[in-house]
């Protein structure tokens, strides 16, 4: 939960016509009042006889009845919203988190009849927008000088009571969020994202590939981005900053960004520590990448943290890199969740302490990140087979970062750790799901049972309810897997890969007998990722079946379309599994 403060302002009536009215972009849905100074005070968009401007009267009555100097910016305004992956709240505890946050602002509280006025306003699922003027009833005016702070503290509270994520602040190693303006800006020109975000993106892959100064820059400038260093006058280099071309300000000058303020391990002193200490020993044969990382890398998931918290938050950094730089190279079929994991483990990987560079894992990571940077192109970085066995020495390694960060007690490293974990175990069954699909020889398609002859005829394709076809290819798991939360799910995907033309039954045995089950927290959702994988591989090239039922693009669109050759792939999309990744559910290994 994430309680912003705006700036104070002058105008109440201008302020709740915005919050009721359908916005700058028709965002605004269904806005209401939840809660105010005074249940009894009328919601304008449910009254014919209160309006908005009306309810802007009552709250600024105090205002103008005090008797002394009147503050000229009396308008109270805070939003506080949830994060994307938060349950959503009722209007009852909006009510309650509006009511809490006065208070701990010291604007109304609880037990001071004399308070001042405030409303709470929702148009969206996961915000509320709480309005308030700077005027008591016993005239004066409010102590709000620790505001921001106490209503931090309110919100971790209710994070804890209504099980939604934890956040945290003030321990430096937070990522430097885009600011409302640059996000509507992004939404005007039509950009997935702000020019903040992709730059930190793209600096931090520089950054975790660099060997050096000059290597730094010039990737950074390989990326496309525009750069300019900071040369003091003894003619080094202490600071750079970086800037999208074509992002300008209001007077056509290009918006800078300096490197400490994308993110706190940006910064140019911070970025050399990546190459400072002795050289590495990042030699291996291209044929042998993967599998020179991933001995590097259960190595030193063995040593991580082994030389005390200082050491250990050197660790995490290189391993934070490393999975930057795997990202990078990862096979296609399973870069969306390389990228997720990255991003998930970037707070992990900023420790809240003093980091030492010289750590025996740290050493193994950076030669890891060195191994798949020179090597892995010349390999063929689509090669999932030979990815599979790094992949899961990446899952070892953020695992015992997770141990590490629990040790110590960084909860909000620990759980990014744990949600990257997740992401890498993702990314493993889907190329198990891939190399099962590659070797995959279909059996010949049994007879469809004919009309009158005293058997049921055979049912379309993707009309099966799919029991009787788990129980037969998994028997020792398909009582677990028809009670688990994720089997609609897996029925589902049951149901694409048969209108694809491939026999149900025999794809679901297949992927469950490459790797082991028993050990999943969640055996149906593990087959869930791993038929993502088949379907990846597959996607738009599988085989129509003998029915003429045309193959279905990986996603499950259920679109068809014409026919292609095996491996060809479409001239104007992207491969499968590229751009975008469907949910799964929660847990699972």
């Amino acid at each position: 939960m994430i309680p912003k403060e705006a700036r104070p302002g002058d105008d109440t009536a201008g302020l709740l016509y915005y919050l009721y009215g359908p916005g700058k972009r028709d965002e605004h849905v269904d806005p209401h009042m939840v809660a105010a100074w005074d249940p009894f005070v009328p919601d304008p968009v449910k009254s014919d006889e209160f309006s908005i401007s009306d309810l802007a009267m009552l709250l600024d009555a105090p205002v103008r009845a005090l008797t002394g100097k009147r503050p000229p910016l009396h308008v109270f305004h805070v939003a506080v919203r949830n994060p994307p992956e938060d349950r959503r709240l009722t209007d009852e505890e909006w009510a309650r988190v509006a009511r809490e946050m006065m208070h701990a602002a010291g604007i109304a509280p609880h037990t001071d009849d004399q308070g001042c006025r405030w409303v709470a306003v929702r148009h969206a699922d996961d915000h509320i927008h709480i309005v308030a003027t700077r005027a008591r009833e016993d005239d004066r005016q409010p102590d709000t000088s620790w505001s921001k702070l106490r209503m931090q503290e309110t919100a971790r509270g209710f994070e804890v009571e209504f099980g939604l994520r934890r956040l945290t602040h003030a321990d430096g190693t937070a990522r430097r969020w885009s600011k409302t303006g640059e996000a509507e800006k992004a939404a005007r020109r039509g950009l997935p994202e702000t020019p903040r975000e992709t730059l930190q993106r793209a600096v931090r892959e520089a950054a975790a590939a660099a060997v050096s100064d000059t290597d730094f820059f010039a990737r950074i400038a390989a990326a496309g981005l525009r750069v300019k260093q900071r040369v003091a006058p003894d003619g080094n280099v202490t600071g750079y900053s970086v800037a999208m071309p074509g992002d300008r300000d209001g007077g056509q000058k290009p918006v800078w960004f300096p490197g400490a303020r994308l993110a706190p391990d940006l910064s140019l002193p911070r970025v050399r520590e990546r190459w400072s200490g002795p050289p590495l020993n990042s030699a291996a044969a291209p044929a042998d990448a993967w599998r020179a990382a991933a001995e590097k890398v259960r190595a030193a998931a063995d040593q991580l943290g082994a030389g005390g918290l200082h050491e250990g938050a050197g660790d995490v950094t290189a391993l934070g890199d490393l999975i930057v730089t795997a990202a990078v190279v990862s096979p296609y079929l399973v870069r969306s969740e390389m990228r997720k994991a990255a991003y998930e483990f970037e707070r992990a990987s900023r420790a809240p302490a003093a980091r030492q560079m010289e750590g025996q894992a740290r050493a193994l990571y950076r030669e890891s990140t060195q191994v798949l940077t020179r090597s892995v192109s010349s390999v063929g970085r689509n090669d999932t087979v030979a990815a599979l066995g790094f992949l899961l020495a990446l899952v070892t390694a953020v695992e015992a970062s997770q141990r590490w960060h629990q040790a110590q007690e960084h909860r909000v490293q620990a759980e990014a750790a744990g949600r990257a974990g997740r992401l890498l175990h993702e990314a493993v069954e889907v190329s198990v799901g891939a190399n099962a699909a590659r070797d995959y020889k279909p059996r010949p398609k049994r007879a469809a049972a004919r009309t009158g002859t005293g058997r049921r005829a055979a049912m379309a394709p993707g009309t099966r309810l799919m029991v009787g076809t788990v129980q037969e290819a998994v028997p020792e798991h398909a009582r677990d897997i028809l009670a688990d939360p994720a089997w609609p799910a897996l029925r589902a995907r049951l149901a694409e890969v048969e209108k694809a033309g491939d026999e149900p039954g025999d794809v679901l045995a297949t992927v469950a007998a490459r790797r082991e089950l028993n050990s999943a927290d969640s055996v149906a959702e593990v087959l869930v990722w791993r038929l993502d994988g088949w379907q990846r591989q597959r996607g738009p090239a599988a085989v129509a079946s003998s029915s003429g039922t045309t193959a279905v693009p990986a996603g499950g669109s259920g679109r068809t379309g014409p026919d292609r050759k095996q491996g060809a792939p479409s001239p104007t999309q992207r491969p499968p599994g590229e751009e975008q990744q469907r949910k799964g559910p929660k847990r699972g290994r």
